[in-house]
């Protein structure tokens, strides 16, 4: 089996046997012949190829093909196995090879320069170099003078160097089997070679040509041998096969080792190879392991990404839920930028009130300053004065009446400042109150989308408002359009353009078939909605009376005190003229105490009645709704 086992890389154009060696797997079981098991030994196929180019190789090795120049037959003697066949096997070079070579009338001339003395030289020194590297025992100089014997056993050297199996006959001339090893490797001027040089290879004449098929003898020799230590996968060497491969030389060197372990098994008379099978299952799983490996990985990737992609499928969309956080934020920075703005001008109206204090103190530093040397020059006058006890006792006396009536004034002047603080906190919670409803007014317009531009056919006004509480004209507090005149006729304008579209799709909801009956609950019910709607309104308008009377007396009550201030303020005025130019600064502090009370009063009583008014109006417009909707119904109602 030895000689099974060890395939030529030299590939002829053809089995000249006809034994051709099939790729495909080898059966399970073969059907057993009547004399026993018929060896299956026979030479390997082999497809056309070029021989390569020389490549002479540098590497010296000692007993290179001393193994390969053996009989087939011996070499399975020597490894113990029994020889299927006492006939030796033949060289698949050997026989007649059709289309080999070219007709004998079709002569190639050798291109080389054959006749030249040095390119003989270093033919001569190539070929020896080679002979001694196969452990051929030759001398330098055996070229130089070679005999028919010398050149037949260095012929056959080189051609069984390239194929051991090459059938030569021992003891036979060289003449008869010169020229099949030469057509079968496909020497490309075997056509110019006569067989009768071969008598005297020395000869001037037949020397050139045949010291040239020995060169190129051991060109090729030289190149199989490069090729057999290349370790190219086309060598298909089982012992080659990487761990992982995808080249199907490889496959098919598994495949051939597969083929002759089962194939001894096969000869020594077994139909089943479980060893084999198992052996090229498990170098196959060693091939496949990264890559089953990587397979787990991925499919355990693809899982994850899977699970990730049912998680993102059930949740909400990012984007509905990043527009729905901008429309969030948008909302807040336009509340960001109103409150910005309302304490730019609280800044403003507190800049612009030190100012005014920081005039106040100045004036009123100066008449301090003015004050005091009023009383520096009364009181020289004083002291100039010759005065009497009786005038010292008067004045005294009117020194304690005055200071009496100014402690008087003085808890006057206390409580005025309470009850002005009381108001201020009122005012201040009022106009807090009504930034509130600013700010709830806005939002509304934000959430009805009344901003600017409005859908056509409305009007393209700004329903926005703003609340200036610096201002000194009360009117002027709030910044805008006109309530009156422009914002609630556009207001009503939207409400009916709103009240048109419903109606509509309302009308194209309601079908023409529609159950009287209940459209005549539907209106019981409605009656009865309006009934508890009167309920409520009246339920308002006592509220609103009764807000109405207390407005009223409260009004009444700051008449009565502004009037009995103002009676105060007139006593203090005559008293002050009596006494002196003392009382006159706090005379004026009075009356300014005194106006700005009466405007607070002013204002509190617009507030007031601006809210009474706007409370009656709402109720007028709601009544006055309720009872268009209840004759819509009813007409509605009678056309059914």
């Amino acid at each position: 089996m030895g000689d099974f086992r060890r395939r030529s890389m030299m590939q002829p154009p053809g089995d000249p046997f006809g034994n051709a060696r099939s790729n495909l797997p080898m059966p399970a079981s073969v059907a057993k012949p009547k004399a026993g098991r018929m060896s299956m030994s026979g030479p390997a196929l082999r497809g056309p190829m070029m021989p390569p180019p020389p490549v002479p190789s540098t590497v010296q090795r000692n007993n290179m093909y001393r193994s390969q120049n053996a009989n087939a037959l011996q070499m399975s003697v020597r490894k113990g196995q029994t020889p299927q066949s006492s006939v030796r096997r033949g060289s698949m070079w050997h026989g007649s090879i059709p289309g080999a070579g070219p007709s004998g009338s079709q002569v190639i001339k050798d291109p080389r320069n054959l006749r030249d003395g040095s390119t003989q030289a270093k033919m001569r020194r190539e070929v020896v170099e080679w002979l001694h590297r196969t452990e051929l025992d030759v001398p330098n100089n055996i070229l130089q003078n070679l005999t028919a014997r010398q050149f037949s056993e260095i012929y056959q050297h080189l051609v069984l160097l390239l194929d051991p199996a090459w059938p030569f006959e021992e003891g036979a001339k060289l003449d008869g089997q010169f020229i099949q090893p030469l057509q079968a490797f496909r020497y490309p001027f075997v056509t110019s070679i006569d067989t009768r040089w071969l008598a005297a290879p020395a000869a001037p004449h037949s020397l050139p040509s045949l010291l040239a098929v020995l060169h190129w003898l051991t060109d090729l020799g030289k190149a199989r041998l490069h090729y057999m230590e290349s370790g190219d996968a086309t060598l298909q060497d089982p012992s080659l096969v990487p761990d992982e491969f995808d080249n199907m030389h490889y496959h098919q060197a598994l495949a051939m080792d597969y083929y002759l372990d089962a194939y001894d098994v096969f000869l020594s008379g077994q139909d089943v190879y479980p060893e084999q099978d198992k052996a090229l299952e498990e170098r196959y799983a060693k091939k496949d392991e990264k890559v089953v490996s990587d397979l787990n990985q991925q499919k355990e990737k693809l899982s994850e990404l899977l699970a990730e992609l049912k998680r993102l499928e059930k949740s909400a969309p990012p984007l509905e839920q990043l527009q729905k956080q901008n429309g969030y934020l948008k909302h807040d920075r336009a509340k960001f930028e109103d409150v910005i703005r309302n304490a730019e001008d609280r800044k403003q109206r507190l800049i612009d009130t030190i100012a005014h204090e920081k005039v106040e103190i100045n004036l009123a530093m100066s008449n301090l300053d003015r004050l005091k040397h009023e009383h520096e020059r009364l009181t020289d006058v004083v002291k100039a004065q010759n005065l009497t006890q009786e005038e010292v006792h008067r004045m005294n006396t009117d020194h304690e009446t005055l200071a009496r009536d100014i402690e008087h004034l003085r808890a006057k002047i206390n409580e005025t400042n309470k009850a002005i603080t009381k108001l201020e906190v009122s005012l201040t919670k009022k106009v807090e109150d009504a930034d509130d409803a600013v700010d709830t007014y806005t939002n509304l317009l934000s959430e009805l989308n009344l901003f600017p531009p409005l859908p056509a056919p409305l009007p393209d006004i700004n329903l926005s408002l703003r609340l200036n509480t610096a201002a000194s004209n009360p009117q002027e507090m709030l910044l805008g359009p006109d309530i009156r005149e422009e914002i609630k006729p556009t207001l009503l304008k939207v409400a009916e353009y709103k009240r048109s579209e419903r109606a509509a799709v309302e009308k194209e909801q309601i079908t023409v078939d529609a159950d009287l009956d209940q459209l005549t609950a539907d209106c019981e019910n409605i009656e009865s909605e309006v009934v508890e709607v009167q309920k409520i309104t009246n339920a308002l308008s006592d509220q609103a009376d009764d807000l109405r009377e207390a407005v009223q007396r409260e009004a009444v009550k700051s008449s009565e005190e502004a009037q009995r201030l103002e009676e105060e303020l007139n006593k203090a005025r005559t008293s002050a003229m009596a006494n002196g130019v003392g009382v006159k600064s706090r005379l004026q502090a009075l009356e300014i105490a005194y106006r700005e009370q009466i405007a607070k009063a002013e204002r509190l009583r617009d507030d007031t009645v601006r809210a009474i008014v706007k409370s009656s109006s709402d109720v007028v417009a709601f009544k006055d709704e309720v009872s268009r909707q209840l004759k819509y119904l009813h007409d509605f109602a009678d056309a059914n």
